[in-house]
């Protein structure tokens, strides 16, 4: 490099000048957080003036850190070991949310010692709306689909992220309602701080209580040591309580005052903790049925649905079914535990038509057992799970099956130009049915 361009660049006037022409905000402090750089896109993604930063904490200056729980300057560990990347949603100075990538990276001197840390972030707010509003979104942290209804939950996360007030998750059994409150967790300023997620229904009541609260020594028989709940690991992040209808109606009460007042006492102990933990519910179960049976508390149940969620299963989003094969037939490639596969047309047709009882889950599980079954790199309908094989057994529609014939078939493929997807809908029968017919009947496809 010229070394009139290196002393050129050594000037802090003319490097500031490179920094502010650039559509990247900057953003660089010490390691005692005092801001002390921050270049002009950076005041206009955020809204605050150089003179309101420079030479301050950046925690003070932004009235919170700016990172939220991602900083590594609020437990004593200030120094990145590698560049982080990440999303953050922030909220600028006129209160408005903002979207951004951020990529943080550790500052050396000329020994190599660490001095600091600069954070580039680029403004992605406005990208992220158009494609929620296009629908062109295909997944969204680790959750798959495009279906409108997907669309509406993702765009649900996004808003709700904003916010610490409770989330409450509706879905069936396997519609992936944890991936959901990890996702709202990842988006929200907590997105860094612990994830503590704890099924309610599968512990005994005997233990539930101190999985959730934790204990001291000697509160019970067995209780050797003090113990850690979930709530005080899930400080300054997010507890899930998954299954949360089966919580009996003594830990319901010490929920509602937790959610109250923010404060609980272990297992055998008289003194009050103070926990900074969002909370996220989910249940396969009405919860306002619940309350009208008198198994859930009133009070509790609108502490809790403050933000409701609900996933759709997957018979009410099948156009996504495609997508989630492909989803976990990756997923299978690249953990190098299975070999590339397609599904045929029947295989498909059959996956389409069946209504899914086990939702998502039982989705995958189907893709599984297909890879393991299939000879070649070609999924047939012989190599689905018996119950997706038997689709005669297990009628996805109401009302009588209609008896397919030669003619009636060969009508309805004209009509629709060979489309067989279209040809099934027109023939009142699956998609399923009508490969298998077609299959014993080839004569029926010359139309």
């Amino acid at each position: 490099m010229d070394q009139s361009f290196i002393e050129l660049l050594a000037s802090r006037e003319n490097l500031e000048n490179v920094l502010d022409s650039l559509k990247l905000g900057i953003i660089a402090h010490d390691l005692k957080r005092r801001v002390f750089f921050f270049n002009a896109e950076a005041e206009r993604i955020t809204g605050y003036r150089r003179d309101e930063i420079l030479g301050r904490d950046c925690h003070a200056a932004f009235s919170a850190p700016f990172c939220g729980e991602r900083c590594g300057f609020c437990d004593g560990d200030p120094i990145p070991t590698r560049n982080k990347s990440y999303p953050l949603n922030i909220f600028a100075k006129n209160g408005e949310s903002r979207r951004l990538e951020i990529n943080a990276t550790m500052i050396r001197n000329n020994m190599g010692d660490p001095v600091g840390v600069l954070a580039s972030f680029t403004d992605i707010t406005q990208l992220t709306q158009l494609q929620q509003q296009s629908g062109n979104v295909t997944g969204f942290d680790n959750i798959v689909g495009h279906d409108s209804k997907m669309q509406m939950v993702f765009q649900q996360i996004i808003d709700v992220a904003e916010y610490d007030f409770p989330v409450h998750i509706y879905g069936e059994t396997g519609t992936g309602k944890e991936l959901v409150a990890n996702a709202v967790h990842n988006e929200s300023r907590r997105g860094g701080g612990p994830f503590v997620p704890i099924n309610c229904g599968a512990l005994p009541e005997g233990l539930i209580e101190s999985e959730l609260f934790g204990h001291v020594r000697g509160a019970f028989s067995g209780a050797i040591r003090d113990k850690k709940g979930r709530f005080e690991l899930a400080h300054r992040g997010t507890i899930f309580l998954d299954e949360i209808a089966e919580l009996s109606k003594h830990l319901q009460v010490r929920l509602l005052r937790f959610l109250q007042e923010g404060t609980f006492e272990k297992v055998g102990s008289e003194k009050t903790q103070i926990v900074n933990a969002r909370v996220i519910s989910a249940t396969n179960k009405h919860l306002k049925q619940e309350v009208s049976k008198g198994r859930f508390r009133e009070d509790l149940y609108y502490r809790l649905n403050v933000i409701p969620i609900n996933i759709p299963p997957v018979r009410e989003r099948k156009n996504d079914i495609p997508l989630l094969i492909e989803h976990f037939l990756d997923q299978a490639t690249r953990d190098g535990a299975a070999k590339k596969v397609t599904f045929s047309e029947e295989a498909l047709a059959a996956m389409m038509d069946y209504s899914w009882p086990g939702n998502v889950r039982e989705l995958q599980n189907a893709v599984q057992f297909a890879i393991v079954r299939s000879a070649g790199d070609l999924v047939r309908l012989n190599d689905l799970p018996l119950e997706l094989r038997n689709l005669t057994c297990y009628p996805t529609r109401r009302g009588p099956v209609r008896k397919l014939d030669a003619a009636s078939v060969r009508e309805a493929l004209s009509k629709t130009g060979g489309n067989k997807a279209k040809a099934a809908k027109l023939l009142s029968v699956g998609r399923a049915t009508l490969y298998r017919f077609l299959a014993d009947h080839p004569d029926a496809a010359a139309f």
